[in-house]
Order: structure tokens, then C-alpha cells, then sequence
């Protein structure tokens, strides 16, 4: 068989079979920049015991958290996605070929966006300098799905830059959570923020993504009300364990990657109990988890979950390390990562602050008086 024939073979089986050309769809995308935000404020879980007067000991124990983080009364949504976007921005930036005009994108996940209608992005982007007043083209969206919003906007952004839309994008998850006082959500709902800058440039490539969802009635909140709601029995077995377990799963068959790939794992920590009990489950090895795990120190910041612990092991990750990062958002679905860290990374990392240093540093204690103000949570109803 000639040269030439071989040739038109293999074209006409790669037709067949729907495989891409040659080149096609190649491009690397990923994140080429990170940051993090964390209120200064603490309140430690011993004082929340004190007040409903419930033994401290067997609620850490059980939960895995010491203290979590509060916003403050100048705290929002917004003003805590702003800070991280811009440590996030001056990490992208070290690359002399990117630009904010660049930015096409801004997703930012939440639940608690401070207007029911009026979108928390529009405000994000104006005070990051890339909102269409200052000549970039600009799609922005607020996204909701429970505590895996953030991660959703990442995908998002990865598929804008990646189909050749747009240049670069913004994603990122902020959430002031709130807990009835009293319930068990208020143990550790918290807040906090991250931001990813995704483009074609990375320091951690995106090899795949892969998302499970069901509908799960296992935490809700009304139109009109001010807490949310939870089915105490579908929060373990049939919504968490299900949904992150299954897409973690199908994410390292779609890659053929097996637990042993993975140098790095982050899971949506509702608590720390949770994220350690699924690793034990998929065969994965406890201390993968330990730079990730932030809830112990901050507790659980909804949608900037699993994405503050991304930017945790981004912080120290080195080049050729693959990271495992599964979100969860209640209701039911999680989106499940595979990020490779290539020998750019390493330059950004002495950049800014990173995130335990703020998770340890500047910390103020507040008590539960003190903490019924800034959440705005004057009663019980």
C-alpha cells in the first residue's frame, strides 16, 4: 500500500471513528492564576456550645472544627470575591503577555449573593477594572447550585476559553453562609472566597472534568427565607457520599487515571469528617487531603469550599503533581477536576498572601454577642 493510501486510511478511520484532526481542539487551558480571601474574624466552636449549652468536646470531635471564620459588618459576597480576584490577578499577571482586556468572563457562585435580583458580578467586575465601561467585552452570570457554584463557574470559564470565545476568564466561589441559630449548620457555616483566572497560558493544566447531579432533596432554602432548611438524613449516604464518590469515579475512568495518579486531593468539606470518611471510601490516602482540608481552621464556606482548598494546594503544589479537586452542592451534584502543575507554578507561589497565612495569621476572636451582630442574626426565627 502507498504512502498515499495509507494516508487517506487513516483519515477515513479517524472520521469514522469521530476522532479530531490532527491539532484539533489541543489547546491547553487551565488555571494561570489563583487567590484566596478569609475574613479575620473567629468564633471558636467552644463559644457557640457555651451559648446553646451543649458540651464542646464531642461537637469538635465530631465535626472536625475548631473555629470558623465570620465576615464582617463591611463583608459580603462581594466585597470578599473582589479581594480574592485580585490576588488571584496578580498572580496572572506575571505573565507579561496577559492582559485584564483579556478577561471575557466573570462567574461567580454563591448562596448568599447580596441581591435577590441585581447581579453580584456586574459590581465584582466595575471594581476589578474590567467591567465593559473600561473597553473589555464582558459576560457575566451569578450562579447558584449550592455549595459546587464556584466549581460550576470554572468549568464555565474552561469551556469559554477552550471553544476560543474569549481570551482568558474570571471564576470564582464567595459565600457568607448563614445557619439558623441554634441548628446544626451553625456549627460551621463561614466565609470566605477564591478566584481562579483561566486561560490558555496555565500553571496547572485542566486534563478533565466530569459532573454528577441528581435531584436530591437534602438542603434547600425558600424564596423569602432567611435559613436554610436541611433533610438530616440524605445529607450523608444518598447526597454527599453518592454524588462526589460517583463523579470522582467517573472522572478517573474518563482519564484513565486510577487513586495512585493523584499526588493532591481536595473534597467539598462540609465538615472534616466527611472529606476523610470519601477518601477512605475511593482508596485514597488520608494525608493527600491534609493541606486542602481548611474547614478545620475556617469551617464551611459554601461555595469557596472546595475551591479554597484548591488554592491551598495550588500555593505549594510542584511541577508535575496532579491534583484531585471534587466539589458537592447540595440539591444534588458534584464536579470532579484533574489539574496537572507544570513548572510555572512555582513562580506565582512566592506571590501575595497565601491561603493558611490567612487562615492563621491577623486572626480576632469574637464572642457569640459580637457574632450575632456582624451576621445580622438578632433572632431566632
Amino acid at each position: 500500500m502507498t504512502g498515499i493510501l495509507k494516508r487517506i486510511l487513516a483519515i477515513n478511520l479517524a472520521v469514522l471513528h469521530c476522532k479530531p484532526a490532527i491539532g484539533e481542539n489541543m489547546t491547553t487551558v487551565g488555571i494561570s492564576g489563583w487567590g484566596a480571601y478569609v475574613p479575620r474574624h473567629r468564633i471558636k466552636l467552644e463559644e457557640i456550645c457555651k451559648v446553646w449549652e451543649r458540651d464542646p468536646a464531642p461537637v469538635i470531635k465530631g465535626l472536625g472544627v475548631e473555629e470558623k471564620a465570620v465576615a464582617s459588618r463591611d463583608e459580603d459576597t462581594i466585597t470578599m470575591a473582589v479581594e480574592a480576584a485580585r490576588n488571584a490577578l496578580a498572580r496572572a499577571m506575571t505573565d507579561k503577555t496577559f492582559n485584564l482586556k483579556q478577561l471575557g468572563c466573570l462567574f461567580i457562585g454563591s448562596e448568599s449573593h447580596p441581591y435577590a435580583v441585581k447581579p453580584s458580578g456586574a459590581t465584582v467586575a466595575e471594581a476589578l477594572g474590567i467591567s465593559s465601561n473600561f473597553g473589555n467585552q464582558m459576560m457575566v452570570a451569578d450562579l447558584e447550585f449550592a455549595c459546587k457554584a464556584g466549581t460550576a463557574g470554572l468549568q464555565m470559564a474552561h469551556a469559554f476559553v477552550k471553544s476560543g470565545m474569549i481570551e482568558a476568564g474570571m471564576a470564582m466561589g464567595s459565600d457568607t453562609a448563614q445557619g439558623r441559630p441554634g441548628d446544626a449548620l451553625e456549627y460551621t457555616a463561614a466565609s470566605g472566597a477564591a478566584c481562579f483566572i483561566v486561560s490558555k497560558n496555565p500553571v496547572a493544566e485542566l486534563e478533565g472534568t466530569y459532573s454528577f447531579t441528581t435531584d436530591t432533596p437534602s438542603f434547600w432554602r425558600a424564596e423569602g427565607k432567611k435559613y436554610p432548611s436541611h433533610g438530616a438524613r440524605f445529607t450523608g449516604e444518598p447526597a454527599y457520599f453518592k454524588h462526589l464518590t460517583s463523579a470522582t469515579k467517573a472522572l478517573m475512568q474518563k482519564l484513565g487515571l486510577k487513586e495512585s495518579d493523584f499526588n493532591h486531593v481536595v473534597f467539598h468539606m462540609p465538615n472534616a469528617k466527611f472529606p476523610l470518611q470519601a477518601a477512605k471510601m475511593l482508596g485514597i490516602d488520608a494525608n493527600k487531603l491534609k493541606q486542602g482540608l481548611v474547614v478545620t481552621k475556617i469551617g464551611n464556606t459554601y461555595s469557596g469550599s472546595s475551591p479554597l482548598g484548591l488554592t491551598a494546594i495550588l500555593d505549594i503544589a510542584k511541577p508535575g503533581e496532579r491534583i484531585l479537586v471534587t466539589s458537592y452542592g447540595s440539591g444534588d451534584g458534584s464536579d470532579a477536576f484533574s489539574f496537572v502543575a507544570n513548572d510555572k507554578i512555582t513562580e506565582l507561589q512566592n506571590i501575595g498572601k497565601k491561603t493558611w497565612d490567612y487562615i492563621n495569621n491577623d486572626k480576632k476572636y469574637i464572642d457569640y454577642g459580637t457574632y450575632l451582630k456582624l451576621r445580622g442574626k438578632i433572632h431566632r426565627d
